[in-house]
């Protein structure tokens, strides 16, 4: 029989009874278990994240079935490599108590354990973003979030933000749209939205968008079927995941990218680098590359997946960032959350432990239990290294820049604005059940609680996107 001990591994009395002085006497402060146990109890949640805070997750693999060494010489996307992987998928405003139905961005975050590190891919299910600036970031989710005063989450305070930020136009039009909340997880794509560099094994640049197309086909819910799950399943999406992976049907994405030459940014019809635009496919048509597998789920939720941190400055030799401000931003933002949310060594626990082998210079700290695998604490020093691996690194600004220091939008690109692609998605690629399901969603988010001049302004934002449907959802919420 196993038998109860305490966190130092010495067996206990009781697991129910504390030690007191006579049956009802008080409580004795040497009831070292007791005291053990509230402690730890006071102390066994992490700051939840700010945003992507409610997430599921699982581990898998990635194999690489097509060959794209010539854009790239990163490990994990060589011909016939297979890497281990974790991922995680959540929603963006919501708490960690909040249903898995709204309508909101779903994160899709992977990290994979490559020979040379780890790589980290952090992406939405969607290929544009409402910003393209992250310095507009902290705004835009405090306009998401909750009030100040009643602490509700509010329409009105929603779409004052978009419609004074014309570049949201894209990203909320899929937003509102069917691929605004998933049937499951399963049943959505992944994006990584933001463009990042390739370097092949000869130097040559190439710039990349990943697209992780779900091989169980894409499927929605009606806004109705979300809202009745959020009051019946608030786990919906959660369940979903880890019963399909433990019953065996694991599910699988095919990764395909996006390639544009090195050359071709500069002088591209719109800026390549900005969050909020896609590079239209007939340009830089898709190309194969492999396929992700979920299929081992994590065996304690808290430890792999709410301890789990993702960062885009994982990057292996190979790949490297792209002028992408808002990529750039978050090179800083993220690691820097992880150090606050669960500690400065949090590369040591399981989910974030590289798989590969690990010298660096860090070292103490708070929870640190791994020594550093170096000789002396500090480089460079004579006793045998760690050096640097120059010849394999990534150089960081390894694109050139002209110009003075600025303080502006992307204004560079014959095709510049904020609304063109919106319209395009809303007159070229959606069908008439889906653009009426558009206005559908778009009016019954106006309808409940925006107010004036904001609902002048969400208005005018839709017949910016496009005349016909901001003309229909006028109509429908009585402004027509």
């Amino acid at each position: 029989m196993t038998y109860t001990t305490n966190n130092a591994g010495i067996p206990v009395e009781s697991d129910e009874h504390s030690l007191t002085v006579g049956s009802t006497g008080p409580i004795l402060l040497q009831d070292h278990y007791l005291i053990e146990k509230m402690a730890q109890f006071n102390r066994e949640r992490v700051p939840e994240r700010v945003v992507h805070a409610k997430g599921s997750g699982a581990y898998g693999t990635f194999e690489v079935t097509n060959d794209v060494s010539e854009f790239t010489k990163a490990d994990l996307f060589q011909p016939g490599r297979r890497t281990e992987m974790l991922a995680r998928f959540s929603t963006v405003a919501g708490e960690q108590g909040s249903p898995d139905t709204w309508r909101d961005p779903r994160g899709f975050a992977l990290k994979f354990y490559t020979e040379h590190g780890n790589y980290d891919m952090v992406g939405n299910n969607t290929p544009v973003f409402f910003v393209r600036d992250p310095i507009k970031f902290q705004d835009f989710i405090r306009s998401q979030k909750r009030t100040f005063g009643s602490a509700l989450r509010d329409h009105d305070m929603q779409w004052d933000f978009w419609t004074l930020s014309p570049e949201s136009a894209h990203m909320v039009t899929w937003l509102m749209g069917d691929r605004g909340i998933p049937r499951t997880y399963r049943h959505m794509n992944g994006y990584s939205s933001h463009t990042y560099m390739w370097i092949n094994g000869g130097g040559a640049k190439f710039w990349v968008k990943y697209h992780f197309k779900t091989d169980q086909g894409i499927e929605f819910l009606a806004q109705d079927e979300a809202d009745t799950l959020a009051g019946t399943d608030g786990d919906a999406h959660r369940r979903d995941l880890y019963e399909s992976i433990a019953r065996g049907e694991h599910p699988s994405w095919t990764l395909k990218v996006q390639i544009m030459p090195f050359e071709d940014a500069a002088d591209y019809r719109f800026n390549p680098f900005d969050l909020t635009k896609v590079w239209p496919h007939g340009d830089y048509p898709l190309i194969d590359v492999g396929r992700m597998t979920l299929d081992k789920n994590p065996e304690d939720y808290f430890v792999h997946i709410e301890q789990a941190a993702f960062e885009p400055s994982n990057m292996v030799p190979g790949i490297g960032p792209s002028p992408d401000k808002m990529l750039l931003g978050r090179l800083f933002s993220y690691p820097d959350t992880h150090r606050y949310r669960i500690g400065p060594n949090y590369a040591q626990l399981p989910p974030n432990h590289a798989r590969s082998p690990i010298s660096s210079y860090a070292k103490d700290g708070p929870m640190r239990h791994e020594p550093a695998n170096v000789a002396r604490p500090y480089a460079p020093n004579s006793y045998g290294g760690p050096a640097a691996a120059a010849q394999q690194s990534v150089d960081p600004a390894g694109w050139q820049v002209v110009g003075e220091m600025v303080r502006e939008a992307y204004a560079l690109h014959a095709e510049d604005d904020d609304f063109g692609q919106a319209g395009t998605q809303v007159r070229q690629v959606l069908d008439d059940a889906q653009r009426e399901r558009l206005v559908g969603n778009i009016s019954g988010h106006l309808l409940d609680g925006v107010s004036e001049p904001v609902l002048d302004r969400a208005l005018q934002y839709w017949r910016n996107v496009d005349k016909d449907l901001g003309d229909r959802v006028a109509a429908k919420v009585g402004d027509g």
